[in-house]
């Protein structure tokens, strides 16, 4: 797409109003014009950037919690994650996170991807980091955090991926991110001509 064809989907906040402040959240309603004239009404869930760490062992096993997700209604097995704190660099926040939901803190830290969440209502963008050579390091928990730490070859969290028990889409990410390197240049080749992509 180029730069014009992007120019004609920019929208243009007239108004702002934030009709809910929460402790995790902030909701606000916006009142834009579209590129072509036309009014709209936004809704937008403000939530700050966060991070979800995929943490490998030595003996290649990868850090999972199993927590009990509101929302849902139902507890959801998940990579370790967490929201940036005010101050912090997403790196910062990666190793915080993985110290209090896993107790242990990575020699090596990379990020792997960055993505939105949900960004048809939400600004949430989340940092995927993978990290390695992981040794003992816990700090406290969050208060308000129950979890269950659960430690899994790449080869099981894929089975699960593939049968619908792992069903957050932030693991899901990070799990397949991780088996298309592990699978190396000619694998990732295989897949893209399976694809029908070059």
């Amino acid at each position: 797409m180029t730069g014009t064809e992007e120019s004609s989907l920019v929208e243009t906040v007239l108004s702002s109003e934030t009709v809910f402040e929460g402790h995790r959240i902030n909701v606000r309603v916006d009142d834009v014009a579209m590129a072509d004239g036309r009014r709209a009404r936004r809704e937008v869930v403000e939530h700050p950037d966060a991070v979800v760490i995929l943490a490998l062992r030595d003996d290649g096993e990868i850090a999972f919690v199993r927590q009990w997700r509101h929302p849902t209604g139902r507890p959801l097995l998940e990579l370790p994650a967490g929201r940036i704190d005010a101050g912090e660099t997403p790196e910062q926040a990666a190793r915080r996170e993985l110290r209090e939901e896993v107790g242990v803190d990575p020699a090596s830290l990379e990020l792997a991807r960055g993505f939105y969440v949900a960004p048809g209502f939400a600004n949430e963008y989340l940092h995927g980091f993978i990290a390695r050579d992981c040794v003992h390091s816990p700090l406290q928990a969050d208060e308000d955090e129950e979890l269950i730490v659960e430690w899994m070859p790449l080869g099981k969290a894929i089975r699960l991926v593939e049968a619908g028990d792992i069903i957050d889409a932030k693991s899901v990410i990070l799990i397949q991110f991780l088996a298309l390197e592990a699978v190396g240049p000619l694998g990732r080749k295989i897949v893209h001509h399976y694809r029908g992509q070059q």
